[in-house]
């Protein structure tokens, strides 16, 4: 056993880079493997949204929907540049949810979580307001109000790199084969990609794995699960954006199900999502014809632009793994997170996460930790609801403040280029960018907003390895470019990997 650790983290996606970011911080050592990319399997295939959950409250999840609304606001504040709010134009369709409803349930929203920053739920004459444009003549009235917007990939990225500017070790593509207790001490044996092992201890164990946190018992641990997921599919499509303003819109289908429209990566638009009971290896998800359709004819129903299937320029699925509570309704099933400690008397602690969403994420950390605080005595206190994330630390959290002495100080930016920079990178955008003053110091330019020097910034601070990790998760550049400068681009990060 080559190295020991305090805490060892199986699960490189939200909730595995969340408990690693907050256990380092109270100076613990850490190490998190992931088998695959940072946020390769769930976390990059949300809804991309910091929301309460309007339609939890149909399901009395109070608790769950209070600190989601909490965890939107410390969210807001700790990384501006990645989140930020949106309104959201619910149009009335009585066939659905009375008047009554509708406004009971947004004055709980408005209400339950101390919303400070954002602004409250208005109504809206859809023949008169300019958000009705877009909206078929036969909805008259709808209802405003405020969630956020989320770039989900960097959320999970941003705390592994906290997590390791503050110690934690960040292995991605190395799987836990297995994992023994032995002497008081976890053994873990991990697998690297070029096919050589090593086995580390550690004083404590968390399974992050998300979909795949029963195989982690099953086959890593050898452990007997006590609790469970129940794996749902969620599918979104991509169109190009077919209305002016920045607003979202959240369409009540017939089912009673809401779908969201967003604005989405400037000139699109990200419609979902669909919800599934799924069987099957996670990883092999992916959208079918019926989702495609159902998605579509929820947009038809409400929009004056009709969309096709030859409409979707991108799509994709994922699998969310929420704690099973025997709901018969894949959309009730709860969206709350379960731990399932398992410490029989003197041995290691093992850790498992059972569901949980990326709006709760920072949250559920911060409860894992007081669950394993008895077996660290030295553990410092709980520090992240007032800390920023990397790239977070602008003054005031004001980010257009922030982009416009950006392009002060870069003056050769482009404004769609110093706007993605700032978006995805905040005040890491001035390491990225160093001591540059044109455009040919950021190197050779694939298209787009894509060039050289961002490739190799994202090489050397976030884990990215392939053209995929590069071009799908870290960046959206893939909805930017031509098929040609996307295969262009994919080969040369292929050869400078």
């Amino acid at each position: 056993m080559s190295t020991s650790y305090d805490l060892i983290v199986i699960g490189g996606g939200i909730n595995g880079t969340g408990v690693a970011r907050d256990a380092a911080g109270r100076g613990l050592s850490v190490l998190l493997a992931e088998k695959g990319d940072l946020a390769e399997g769930t976390s990059s295939r949300s809804g991309k949204l910091v929301h309460g959950g309007l339609r939890y409250l149909e399901h009395y999840e109070f608790r769950l929907v209070r600190e989601a609304l909490i965890e939107r606001e410390v969210l807001l504040h700790a990384a501006p540049h990645i989140v930020w709010p949106l309104r959201f134009v619910l149009p009335h369709s009585p066939e659905q949810r009375p008047v009554w409803m509708i406004r009971l349930g947004l004055f709980l929203y408005d209400h339950l979580g101390g919303r400070k920053r954002l602004p409250g739920t208005r109504k809206l004459d859809l023949h008169h307001a300019p958000a009705g444009a877009p909206v078929r003549e036969s909805f008259r009235t709808a209802f405003e109000y405020s969630d956020c917007w989320v770039d989900d990939v960097r959320l999970v990225v941003l705390n592994a790199v906290d997590a390791a500017s503050r110690g934690a070790v960040v292995r991605t593509r190395t799987e836990a084969v297995s994992a023994h207790r032995v002497g008081g001490l976890w053994q873990v044996e991990l697998r690297s990609p070029d096919g050589n092992t090593e086995t580390v201890g550690g004083r404590a164990l968390v399974n992050a794995a998300g979909p795949w946190v029963t195989r982690v018992l099953n086959r890593v641990t050898g452990s007997k699960a006590r609790k469970s997921v129940r794996l749902v599919k969620g599918s979104h499509i991509v169109v190009r954006k077919f209305w002016q303003g920045e607003q979202a819109y959240l369409l009540q289908n017939d089912d009673k199900r809401v779908i969201f429209v967003n604005p989405y990566e400037g000139d699109l638009c990200l419609i979902g999502t669909t919800d599934i009971s799924f069987e099957g290896a996670a990883e092999d998800v992916t959208i079918d014809a019926a989702e495609r359709s159902y998605l579509l004819r929820a947009v038809n129903r409400y929009m004056r632009h009709q969309l096709g299937a030859t409409d979707i320029v991108h799509e994709f699925s994922g699998v969310r793994p929420l704690y099973d509570d025997a709901a018969a309704n894949p959309s009730a099933v709860t969206r709350d997170y379960v731990f399932d400690v398992e410490a029989p008397a003197g041995a290691a602690p093992l850790l498992s996460v059972f569901g949980g969403k990326i709006t709760t994420y920072r949250k559920l950390a911060e409860h894992a930790m007081e669950k394993l605080a008895p077996f660290f005595p030295a553990l410092g206190p709980a520090w992240t609801e007032r800390a920023t994330l990397p790239g977070g630390d602008m003054l005031g959290a004001d980010f257009a403040a922030f982009e416009s002495a950006l392009g002060n100080d870069y003056p050769f930016l482009p404004a769609s280029l110093r706007h993605h920079y700032a978006r995805l990178y905040g005040t890491r955008a001035r390491l990225l960018l160093e001591e540059k003053r044109s455009l040919d110091a950021l190197g050779r330019h694939y298209g787009a907003n894509f060039y050289e020097a961002e490739a190799d910034f994202l090489r050397r601070t976030e884990w990215a390895m392939t053209p995929e990790d590069i071009l799908f998760r870290r960046t959206k550049h893939h909805l930017h470019l031509s098929a040609r400068e996307e295969a262009a681009a994919a080969d040369q990060l292929a050869r400078a990997a």
